[in-house]
This record gives structure tokens, sequence and C-alpha cells, in this order.
């Protein structure tokens, strides 16, 4: 019998996590202290952007086997096995991770347990933080009922989570006992039932609690320097007149590197990355390991000079002046297409597309955003920014556009049909995801990101 589940905290973590265990045939619970957001989850309705998620949603709605409460006792009533999934966000006084959310998640549940259970982490923590969430149930459960901790931390890509969920490349579990590592296979039956089905492995590796929580930021960690290194290589070829795509390539083909993240651009955003490996250096700092992460420094700091980079080559292809208080655009109009930090998502934030378009605006230019799906989200973002309906709306009078998020609709756009609507043909591929030869052809200045004009 597979046991029942409960994911604490419904964001984006967690509600994509109950929704996709659910179709994988568990009775499942999800918990959140918003009442608002666990309303629109009863309703069938998915408070954020992920393809394929609503449809799942909606069906385990109505086989009975999903829904959302406020109550963690509902939670301690019908869950063996409860996922915490809240928030770790960076601290407002540092770098350092915010636990509140973790406490209050093991707070809330652990005194109203009535059975053995198993409490699995999900979110991402800093190294250290599993044996202090045991610490905590071992004082706030009931002794004996056996309440145990493990760590099993996510993975999930943003625009292709319910995959991730259901088709893991690998799983971590840290866990301290054998019952833990059971209860914990027995939650992620339906994963291993799926795979075998489609012929498929799903890597194990059961480990301690300090490397399941390591493994997460040290992958952010390395995927965040992969992406930096990139970005730091347009800078120089920029410089050198070389093309940063053909480097890339050229690299990508050594088995060594793999050619995977290294697209060069605006650099990275998001939820997890920016917040994640700064927390990395802080926890690192406070375990007197604070060398062996200074380089995560470099990695921010290129990742951050990017989003300035925009700006240099807006004043460039406008011939406008760069005086000490940086480029004045003051008059121009300017289309930033993209608000999303990454396709396929709504999510904005730390994006480096709406940091682009408020640095444009604060240098004086007019600019007009237009997003497919993170609209709402970037208004309340940046409400001072102007947002048009439409692409078309968007670039419609513009003497520049700039893409800053690599969605489909901006990658296979017409330049000649977009530019009978511009009134200058000059773009910023702010993703080096145009063809320059294509749109140099309909008449446009090219420039990308450590790319020779076009």
């Amino acid at each position: 019998m597979l046991p029942r589940l409960s994911f604490l905290g419904t964001g984006y973590l967690g509600a994509t996590y109950a929704i996709c265990f659910a179709e994988l045939g568990y009775e499942v619970i999800g918990v959140d202290v918003d009442a608002g957001k666990i309303d629109t989850l009863n309703q069938g309705r998915v408070p954020f952007h992920e393809p394929g998620l609503d449809d799942l949603l909606r069906r385990n709605l109505a086989k009975g086997r999903l829904h959302f409460s406020t109550s963690y006792a509902d939670a301690a009533n019908k869950a063996d096995v409860h996922f915490i999934c809240v928030g770790t966000p960076q601290r407002p006084d540092g770098m350092s991770a915010d636990l509140t959310y973790v406490e209050k998640a093991v707070t809330n549940l652990a005194p109203l347990l009535r059975r053995r259970a198993l409490i699995v982490g999900k979110s991402t923590v800093p190294v250290g933080t599993a044996a202090w969430v045991e610490q905590l149930v071992a004082k706030l459960a009931d002794p004996t009922l056996g309440v145990e901790v493990a760590w099993s931390p996510e993975f999930l890509q943003e625009g292709y989570a319910v995959e991730d969920v259901l088709r893991p490349n690998r799983i971590v579990a840290g866990v301290r006992s054998e019952w833990a590592n059971e209860t914990l296979a027995a939650a992620h039956k339906g994963v291993f039932d799926l795979a075998a089905t489609e012929d498929r492995d799903v890597p194990l590796v059961i480990t301690d609690f300090a490397t399941a929580e390591l493994v997460k930021v040290a992958a952010n960690a390395f995927l965040a320097t992969k992406i930096s290194f990139i970005n730091a290589m347009a800078e120089v070829c920029d410089l050198a007149g070389a093309d940063v795509t053909q480097l890339a390539r050229a690299i990508g083909y050594d088995p060594r590197i793999g050619n995977r993240f290294l697209q060069a651009g605006l650099g990275f955003g998001g939820g997890c990355l920016p917040k994640d490996i700064r927390a990395f250096q802080a926890r690192a700092q406070e375990l007197g390991a604070g060398e062996a992460l200074r380089f995560l420094h470099e990695v921010d700091l290129v990742n951050t000079r990017r989003r300035g980079r925009v700006l240099i080559l807006a004043a460039e292809l406008l011939d406008r002046p760069v005086g000490p208080a940086g480029p004045d655009l003051s008059g121009t109009r300017v289309a930033v297409l993209g608000a999303a930090f990454k396709p396929n998502s709504d999510d904005v934030r730390d994006a480096p597309s709406l940091a682009a378009a408020a640095a444009l605006a604060a240098a004086g230019a007019h600019v007009q955003v237009y997003d497919p799906q993170a609209m709402e989200n970037a208004r309340r973002a940046q409400p001072s920014l102007t947002y048009a309906p439409t692409m078309a709306a968007a670039v419609s009078g513009v003497a520049l556009v700039v893409i800053a998020t690599e969605w489909a609709e901006f990658r296979n756009a017409d330049p000649a049909v977009l530019g009978e609507l511009v009134a200058a043909r000059r773009v910023i591929d702010g993703r080096n995801c145009l063809d320059p030869a294509q749109w140099a052809r309909a008449g446009w200045t090219y420039r990308g990101m450590g790319r020779p004009p076009a």
C-alpha cells in the first residue's frame, strides 16, 4: 500500500510535487497558510505558469486523491510522509538563507503528529539544516512515536517541472535509518514504477544529511559558474572581435565540458540560482570554508554585470553619449521583449530582463515591455514601466528592440514584418537566440552579446 503524502508549502515547488505525485497514484494533501492560494488550487487553477500542470491538477482533483488545505492538523491526520517545500529566501540583512518558513512548517506539524511519520526536506537549505530540523522534531513531537527526518532535494527546472518530477534524472535521499530509507523509497515507488514501464533507470543516491543538502547547492553553484564563465568569455569576445556563440560551440564539443548552458546573454535569474549561490557562500564562511567558495563572488559579479551591457549596447546603437552617470537615452522609445527570467515561465524574481528594462527606463528611455506569460507579475515587480498587450504593440514606433527572454514567439518572429512596425530597425539580442544574418538581410542593425556586429 502506498503511503499517503503531504506537501507543506504550495508555492511553485510544493504545488508541482503535490499535483504530480497525485498523478502517480498517491493520496496527497497540500498545505499552505495562504488561504487564497489554497482556494485557487482547490478550484482547479494553478497560481503560476507551468506547462501541463493545470490539466494534471484538474484531473487529480476530480479523481479525489488530491486536495489542498490550510490545516496542518489535516496533514498530520492524513499523511504518513510529509515533504517540506517552503521557500528559503535570501535574508534581507545579508546573503544567508532565511529558514523561518522551514521552522514554521516543522513547529506547526510536529506537535500534531499522532503516529510514526517521516518528515522529508525538499527545500534548498544550508548544510546542517536537516540536523537542526531533526532536533526540532525531537523537541516537539511525541518521542514514543519514532518520528524521523530525511532530506531529498528537488531539482526542478521551471518550464520543465512536470517532467522533472515524473521522470527525474536522479533521486537523492539523505537518511539516518533503514526505516527512513524504506519509507522514502515507498514514497517514490510511483516514480520507479513509471520508469520501469518506460524501460528507464532512475539513479538513486542514498547518503547522509549533509551530502544530500550539499548536492542541490553544489549543482546550482556549478551551473551558475558555467553560465557566468561563458558570459565572461562574451566580455572578452566583445573586445577581441570574436564570436562567443562559435566559441561556445567549439568548446561544447569537448565531452569534458559539454554544450548545455553555454549560451551567453543577460545572465541567470529566478528564485533559485542567485540566492542559492549567495547562501552557499555565507554558509561556507560560517563553516570556515569561505576561501573555497570565493570564486562564487566573481560568478555573481559577472552575472550582475551582464545586465548593464544592454545599456552600453543601446547607447552605441543609438549614438548616445555615455557620461559618468551612464548613458543618456532620454526621449528614446525602446521595446523590451521578455519579462520572465526564462521562457515557459511567469517567474520574474531577479529576472535579468526586467532589470535591463528598468535600467533603460532609468537612463531616460520610454520602455514598452511585453511577455507572453509574465505580464501580471512584471507589473507588480516594476509598476513604473509601460506594458504592451502584444509583441506588435510593444515594437510599434520604437527606435530599438531588445530581446530579453528567449520565448519562441520572439525567436521565430519575422524581422521583415517587425521592421514595418518600428521607427528604426535596431535590435539587441540579449539572449543570442536570433539569426543575425536573417535580421541583417531584413535591414536591421543587429547586436548580440559577445558577437560581432551584423
